[in-house]
C-alpha cells in the first residue's frame, strides 16, 4: 500500500515512510491511494475474533508490503495489553435502541489510547530498522496529550513535545501530561486556544530551521496510522450488533474530525453504516460546513468540554480530498484559499456526496441534559464529550431497527466538575491512576509566539544539535 498526499505535490510513501512522516511535505495529509474493500461475506467471517485479531484483519491491508500480519498481531496485542477490560471497547445499552462505545479503558482513560499505544509500537519497530531518532511534536486539546505521553514515555531515540492551551484544559487531564517525568518528555502550555498550538505544529513540518535539524513526527490524528487504528471500533461495534445484516449508526463527539473520519473509512472498506452523526458543542464551524456549507473559523468558546473547543478541523481535508474527486491540485488551492481567508464554501453538490453524514450542535444545557438523561434514566454516568454524541443521537430519529451508537470518548472523572454540576455525582478516578491529583508536575507555559515556541523546542531537544 502506497500513501499520497490531499495536495498532491509530496512523493507517496509505504506504511512505514507515512508513521514516521506524519505530515506530508506539502502541507498536506497522507491518506491511502485507495480503500480496502470487504465483502458481506468476509466481514461476517470476523464475528468473534478477539479485538488484537479483528485489529489485525482491518488493517492487515493498510501495512500490507511494511508489515505481515504475524507482525502486526504481536503490535496489536502489546498495545492493547494495558487495557483494563477484557473487551478493550466494550459496548454498553443504554435503552432498546442506543448503546454507549466505551473507548476509555486504555491507561490514560480516553479514546486516543486505542489508537496512540499502536503508534508508539510502531514507532519503536521502525525506528529499530534505522538510525534515526525521532523528535514528536504535538497539540492537544485535553486527550491527545496524555495518551501520546503514555504511549512514548521511557522509549529510545524518541522525545515528545506537547503543546497544550494554557488554562483551558482540566486538572485532569493536564496531570496526566505533566506529572510524566521520563526525560523524553516535555510538556509546554502556551498562551492561547488549541488551533493556536496546532498551527505550530504544522508550521514545524514545513520549516527547514526544525524540521531538518530535528527529524519531526506526528502524534496528532494527522498521522495516518492513528486514524486507521481508530477504524477497528467501528468494525467491533457493529459486527456485536449484527453487522453486515443488521445496520448501525454512530454518533460522534468530535472537534478535529479525526474520529469520525474513521468511521467514513469503515464505511468506505465495506462496513454498512446507516449514518455518522457529526456532534459538535457550541465550536460548531463541522456542524455549520455539513448543513449549510458555512466552513469558516470564528473564535474559540471555552467549554465544559474542552477536547471539542476547536474551530480549524484538520481531518476535515481528508474527506474534502475525497469530496473533491481526489484532485490534489484543486485540495491544494482550497486549502491555500482557506489558510488565508479563514473560510472556505462548501457546494451543494459537494454536501450531498457527503451524505453520509449528519450534525447536531449542543449547547451547554443541551449537554447538561444528555448527562443527566443517561445518569437518571439508564444509570450511567457520563462526560461532557460523549454526552453532546449522545445529544446527537437522541435528536435524530432512526427506524426502530437500527442501533444507534454514541462513542463514549473518556472516563468521566477526568472532568468532575462538570458531571458533578449535571448529576450532582463527583466521579472518583480509577485506582489504576493512583495519586495524580497530588503528583509533582513539570511543564513551561510560554507566550503564543511561533519563534518562542519553536526555539524552545531546538534549544531542549536531545537530537542534533543546530548548525
Amino acid at each position: 500500500m502506497k500513501y499520497i498526499s490531499t495536495r498532491g505535490n509530496a512523493s507517496p510513501l509505504d506504511f512505514a515512510g507515512v508513521t514516521l512522516a506524519g505530515l506530508a511535505s506539502d502541507g498536506g495529509l497522507y491518506v491511502p491511494e485507495y480503500w480496502p474493500h470487504f465483502s458481506e461475506a468476509e466481514i461476517a467471517a470476523m464475528r468473534g475474533l478477539s479485538y488484537a485479531d479483528l485489529a489485525v484483519r482491518i488493517m492487515a491491508p493498510f501495512t500490507k508490503g511494511t508489515l505481515d500480519e504475524a507482525e502486526l498481531k504481536l503490535l496489536c496485542e502489546a498495545a492493547y495489553g494495558r487495557f483494563s477490560h477484557a473487551a478493550i471497547t466494550p459496548l454498553v445499552q443504554l435503552d432498546h435502541q442506543h448503546w454507549l462505545l466505551e473507548l476509555f479503558h486504555g491507561p490514560t482513560l480516553a479514546f486516543k489510547d486505542v489508537a496512540l499505544q499502536l503508534l508508539g509500537q510502531l514507532f519503536e519497530r521502525f525506528l529499530a530498522q534505522t538510525d534515526k531518532a525521532l523528535t514528536i511534536v504535538g497539540a492537544t486539546s485535553g486527550d491527545t496529550g496524555s495518551a501520546a505521553i503514555d504511549a512514548v514515555a521511557g522509549r529510545e531515540r524518541t522525545e515528545i513535545f506537547m503543546l497544550h492551551p494554557h488554562g483551558r484544559i482540566s486538572e485532569v487531564q493536564r496531570r496526566q501530561m505533566t506529572s510524566v517525568l521520563a526525560p523524553n518528555v516535555h510538556n509546554i502550555a502556551i498562551e492561547g486556544s488549541f488551533d493556536d498550538a496546532q498551527a505550530m505544529v504544522k508550521r514545524m513540518f514545513n520549516d527547514p530551521e526544525i524540521n531538518g535539524p530535528l527529524k519531526l513526527t506526528a502524534v496528532n490524528s494527522i498521522n495516518w496510522a492513528r486514524l486507521m487504528a481508530q477504524v477497528v471500533y467501528y468494525f467491533a461495534a457493529a459486527l456485536k450488533l449484527g453487522a453486515p445484516e443488521c445496520r448501525v449508526a454512530f454518533s460522534v463527539p468530535t472537534g478535529n474530525f479525526g474520529d469520525v473520519f474513521a468511521g467514513y473509512v469503515a464505511a468506505q472498506m465495506g462496513l454498512p453504516i446507516e449514518t455518522l452523526i457529526v456532534a459538535t458543542n457550541v465550536n460548531d464551524i463541522l456542524h455549520r460546513a455539513l448543513s449549510r456549507g458555512d466552513y469558516s473559523v470564528s473564535g474559540v468558546t471555552p467549554t465544559q468540554a474542552p477536547s471539542m473547543d476547536i474551530q480549524i478541523s484538520s481531518n476535515f481535508e481528508r474527506l474534502l480530498f475525497d469530496l473533491e474527486g481526489r484532485d490534489g491540485s484543486a485540495m491544494a488551492a482550497r486549502m491555500k484559499w482557506f489558510e488565508q481567508m479563514g473560510k472556505m464554501v462548501l457546494s451543494a453538490d459537494m454536501r450531498k456526496r457527503a451524505k453520509l453524514f449528519q450534525s447536531v450542535r449542543a449547547d451547554a444545557n443541551e449537554t447538561a441534559d444528555a448527562m443527566r438523561w443517561a445518569y437518571e434514566q439508564c444509570g450511567q454516568i457520563i462526560d461532557p464529550h460523549t454526552a453532546i454524541g449522545l445529544h446527537g443521537a437522541r435528536s435524530i430519529e432512526f427506524a426502530r431497527d437500527i442501533s444507534v451508537v454514541t462513542l463514549a470518548t473518556a472516563h468521566p472523572a477526568k472532568f468532575p466538575d462538570a458531571v458533578e454540576q449535571a448529576v450532582g455525582i463527583r466521579p472518583a478516578l480509577p485506582r489504576r491512576l493512583g495519586d495524580l491529583l497530588v503528583c509533582e508536575e513539570r511543564y513551561l507555559i510560554l507566550p503564543g509566539d511561533y519563534e518562542t515556541v519553536r526555539d524552545h523546542i531546538l534549544a531542549s531537544a536531545a537530537g542534533p544539535a543546530v548548525p
